[in-house]
């Protein structure tokens, strides 16, 4: 398992959006903002198990977030991982940690019956600025 570098921690910490990348069967690459939350040892982000994003997981389950620091645009960290788990949660209450964390209010989904918690264990970092 990789270890985040001190000093970029707080891209981490903050409720910064982050663009995760998975891939296609085909190769092809996907990206998307989403919400994040770092527990200190793994990334975890809220999907549904009903969206291509997390098919492609069950294919292929490495994935690349990049998070940009908004108060220095060259300042970056990107963390390369694999998902390790993913834990039902059809409560949607890990989307209503995330939407509390990122000022949205707190409530869960109305998709919450087929949420799910991706959780990455990072396996590479790489860090400008």
């Amino acid at each position: 398992m990789a270890r985040i570098p001190d000093d970029y921690l707080d891209l981490l910490e903050r409720p910064l959006i982050g663009h995760l990348a998975t891939v296609s069967p085909a190769g092809r690459p996907q990206a998307n903002p989403m919400w994040f939350l770092w527990d200190g040892t793994h990334l975890r982000f809220t999907h549904t198990n009903t969206r291509r994003k997390f098919e492609q997981l069950k294919t292929n389950p490495n994935v690349a977030m990049s998070v940009v620091d908004p108060d220095s645009g060259y300042r970056y960290l990107e963390v390369r991982g694999r998902v390790v788990a993913v834990e039902d949660d059809p409560s949607g209450a890990f989307y209503a940690t995330l939407s509390a964390r990122y000022g949205r209010g707190g409530d869960p989904p109305p998709d919450a019956p087929t949420r799910v918690v991706l959780v990455v264990e990072p396996t590479h970092t790489t860090q400008r600025g």
